[in-house]
């Protein structure tokens, strides 16, 4: 999928369920033969996306200022890395609760996206346990977090970002996964990270966009990834290791096969601390085959 990987590419973001420290598991995983392209639905922080640094890709988030940020950092550099060295300044409680209520404001609806890009990196990096939350209006509600010294403005890391967003066929898409991944073609690698499915199935309606993912939302995904399997399609899945998950993809049809994988993962970020520390997930991959 690459000919020489750039070592600097790598998140800008922390993530929930950020997937870099995993990478040497899942690296067994990927498809050995090239793909004609790369679809990341949920690309979040991008660890995946930034270790295969395809040619040709298109990556998607329900996530409008995730988007924002990344076609930002393609289109507007230099504007973008001005404002993140102002903020560089503001790693104090009462700075980070002014910016963090502007999106309460009729004033946040004027900013650019550029200004809007660089509060979100602000946010994150500044916020309690990097954990990106939102409420029910679609407010940024995390509380402080108190770092010393957060890096907000890693230009290295922004500049390698830049260059592979120009020098490669990325194209960015906001909205649901299903839309994402109509058009891939025959031999595309597609990546799936949804958001996690919980043991107590009311913590599904608590995520990362305003709407959550439900487990209605985890079916759905389900049959898309049989659609793109028949399409002939390589695909990959992320989730927890609960029992609705392994219940939802243990079972092979006479034309696919999904082979559920338990991955070792220590997950720093959550809003319950009694969920952070050693877990299990699964990486399930399908495949096209026909039972003897």
């Amino acid at each position: 999928m690459r000919k020489k990987q750039n070592l600097i590419l790598q998140p800008v973001l922390k993530w929930a369920g950020g997937k870099r420290q995993l990478l040497p598991q899942l690296q067994e995983y990927f498809p050995k033969k090239k793909n004609t392209k790369y679809y990341e639905p949920f690309v979040g922080g991008g660890a995946v996306l930034f270790h295969l640094q395809p040619k040709k890709a298109v990556i998607n988030d329900y996530n409008e200022d995730l988007i924002n940020l990344y076609v930002c950092i393609k289109n507007n550099l230099e504007e973008l890395i001005e404002k993140l060295k102002f903020y560089e300044g503001k790693n104090d409680s009462v700075s980070y609760y002014e910016i963090r209520g502007v999106d309460r404001t009729a004033e946040y609806k004027k900013w650019t996206p550029v200004e809007k890009a660089a509060r979100l990196v602000y946010l994150n990096r500044t916020c309690y346990n990097g954990l990106f939350r939102m409420n029910s209006a679609g407010q940024f509600n995390s509380p402080y977090g108190s770092y010393k010294n957060p890096c907000i403005c890693n230009e290295p890391v922004l500049r390698a970002m830049n260059k592979y967003f120009n020098e490669n066929e990325i194209e960015f898409r906001i909205g649901d996964f299903e839309d994402a991944c109509k058009d891939a073609p025959k031999g595309s690698f597609i990546y799936l990270d949804p958001p996690y499915d919980q043991y107590d199935e009311q913590l599904n309606f608590v995520g990362y966009t305003k709407d959550g993912f439900t487990r209605d939302d985890q079916i759905r995904l389900k049959k898309m990834c049989d659609k793109l399997i028949e399409k002939g399609c390589y695909v990959m899945i992320s989730n927890s290791k609960t029992p609705f998950i392994v219940d939802l993809y243990k079972d092979s049809t006479k034309y696919i096969t999904y082979s559920i994988n338990t991955v070792n993962a220590r997950r720093n970020i959550n809003s319950n601390a009694q969920k952070r520390g050693e877990v299990e997930e699964v990486l399930i991959v399908g495949k096209l085959g026909i039972e003897e």
